[in-house]
């Protein structure tokens, strides 16, 4: 531990410092304000003691120059050492920054009491910052959890409805078009009553995998939205290159491979639904998802397999 000593008077800083030696404390003499002050910036002490009087910055002065260089969440004791015994005094040292006050002549037994109070002051502090830390990376885990769908391990429908809202506020203050697409995979149901949920599990991770792997930019997003129904949002995107996306999400789930006797194509396959659309005070983000859902429904009736689009946004009536 260390702990710097700021006092003018040669005799009582040679005092102190052995005092502090002997209870296993290294100190750091200062005569000066000032050189205390660089000392604190250079050292960075575990604790300060700071006389009141001094001839060129007062301990006052010293103490709320401390608490300045002090680091964000960074904290250092500061007892001030001082013959002056007016409650004025106390009150102005607290004031400035100051913990705690001893008066001079200092008492070796007093001088240690102080100090064991801030060390044990010191743990407690360091103990609720290392719970509080501990706290923060829960929560953040927490929030990260309640964000992912249980079974596939991408964005859940709650994670995607939140990003959509906030895409949707940036793109209309930045007059940018928004896509979203919808997926669906074909005849899935068929496909749990052939192979069982456990294999419809499997495959619906193996889906999700293969259609996020289709996207690189940091704002794209696929969810589960339900079901065997994925959602897509892609910022920042025309149209034509949301389908374009689509179309490899399309072959990526057919390269899967993936056996499926009760469709007509023999593997599973997916159908997707396309919009895209400026951001508009008049329309709002379950238009684009409206559009979406019909694109799909074009898509999944006109054969399976394939991607449909839409750019039209209706306003909400």
């Amino acid at each position: 531990m260390k702990t710097l000593v700021i006092e003018d008077s040669r005799t009582t800083l040679k005092i102190l410092c052995s005092h502090l030696e002997r209870m296993g404390i290294t100190p750091i003499p200062a005569e000066t304000g000032l050189s205390g002050i660089d000392l604190f910036q250079k050292e960075r002490p575990d604790l300060v003691l700071l006389d009141i009087v001094m001839p060129d910055v007062d301990g006052f002065e010293v103490a709320r120059k401390i608490r300045q260089l002090e680091l964000q969440g960074q904290w250092t004791p500061i007892i001030f050492l001082s013959a002056l015994t007016k409650d004025q005094d106390i009150e102005r040292g607290i004031a400035a920054g100051g913990d705690d006050y001893i008066l001079k002549p200092v008492s070796e037994i007093v001088l240690g009491a102080k100090i064991r109070a801030m060390l044990r002051i010191i743990q407690m502090r360091q103990s609720l910052l290392v719970l509080t830390q501990k706290l923060d990376a829960a929560n953040q885990e927490l929030r990260r959890l309640t964000s992912l769908d249980g079974l596939t391990g991408i964005a859940n429908r709650r994670h995607f409805d939140n990003i959509l809202t906030r895409e949707w506020q940036r793109a209309m203050r930045r007059g940018d078009e928004v896509a979203i697409l919808m997926c669906d995979i074909d005849f899935f149901k068929l496909f749990n009553d052939t192979y069982g949920h456990q294999n419809g599990d499997a495959c619906l991770i193996k889906t999700a995998h293969a259609l996020t792997a289709c996207i690189e930019r940091g704002g794209d997003l696929v969810a589960r939205y339900g079901g065997e129904e994925f959602v897509a949002i892609l910022p920042g995107t025309t149209l034509e290159g949301a389908v374009h996306i689509a179309d490899q999400m399309r072959l990526a789930v057919q390269n899967l491979s993936i056996p499926h006797p009760s469709s007509p194509f023999g593997f599973v396959t997916a159908s997707l639904g396309v919009a895209s659309g400026v951001a508009m005070p008049e329309t709002s983000p379950n238009d684009l998802i409206h559009a979406a859902d019909q694109a799909l429904y074009k898509a999944k009736h006109g054969g399976r397999n394939r991607v449909c689009q839409t750019a039209a946004l209706a306003p909400e009536s």
